[in-house]
């Protein structure tokens, strides 16, 4: 795997994604780790859409970037977040209010087991 060093003449570079295409069994594979039930038409057209998204990767990995700094945004560094006030929250029967379902001041949820 390459470093992050990117100094490197481009005959020292090594190919971190290839260009390649996808085989039906790996896009299967894909779609079962995401448990996903595909068609066989979707199936194809996956094959061809994800393996036209790593050849473009393949592509964006020739550019020539050692003479761009590092950045983890493109925007100016400000905060989002406001000032946190503390404050007194609410009671549990006045959260527990429009709870379809409740049990000993909590809220009772269905499980979410497989």
């Amino acid at each position: 795997m390459q470093t992050e060093n990117h100094n490197h003449h481009e005959a020292d570079q090594i190919d971190i994604i290839p260009c390649m295409s996808l085989t039906l069994q790996e896009v299967e594979h894909i779609a079962q780790l995401a448990r996903l039930q595909l068609t066989d038409e979707e199936k194809a057209l996956y094959q061809q859409q994800l393996s036209d998204i790593l050849d473009h990767v393949a592509q964006l990995q020739q550019l020539d970037t050692s003479d761009i700094p590092p950045t983890s945004s493109v925007l100016p560094p400000r905060t989002m977040l406001r000032e946190d006030h503390p404050k007194k929250g609410l009671e549990p029967k006045q959260a527990l209010k429009n709870s379809a379902s409740k049990e000993k001041d909590q809220f009772r949820v269905p499980p979410v087991l497989d």
